[in-house]
């Protein structure tokens, strides 16, 4: 069993910044894609970013490429996301997931079917 735990939301204003921290108790995550969703009030779970195993490899949804940041450090069994530039439709409760099962990160690391393991969410509020 892997627990998952994030940190870091907030209320910012338009243009602000924010760092979430996903920290994971359990079995170790090292070896296993991370990744953060979001999910806004009436829609569904989305896809932000995932990270591959040991950091090397990222992919964003294109809404938040080169504004957001997606890091690990293996050591402290954490995942990371640097928000930069936050726009109002970026309010949404974030979550951390992993799967236990893949290295590296594929078509399937989009898909919220594919983790088994997620936390309980952090809620960011962009203010305009």
């Amino acid at each position: 069993q892997v627990q998952l735990v994030e940190s870091g939301g907030g209320l910012v204003q338009a243009g602000g910044s924010l760092r979430l921290s996903c920290a994971a108790t359990g079995r170790p995550v090292e070896n296993y894609v991370m990744a953060w969703f979001r999910q806004a009030p009436g829609k569904e779970r989305e896809f932000v970013c995932a990270i591959n195993w040991n950091g090397r490899y990222t992919e964003y949804t294109d809404s938040v490429k080169g504004r957001f940041t997606i890091s690990r450090d293996n050591a402290q069994n954490s995942m990371y996301l640097q928000m930069n530039s936050l726009k109002p439709e970026d309010t949404a409760v974030y979550y951390c997931a992993t799967d236990q099962t893949y290295s590296s990160v594929t078509y399937r690391s989009y898909r919220v079917s594919e983790y088994e393991y997620w936390g309980q969410g952090t809620q960011v509020t962009i203010s305009s």
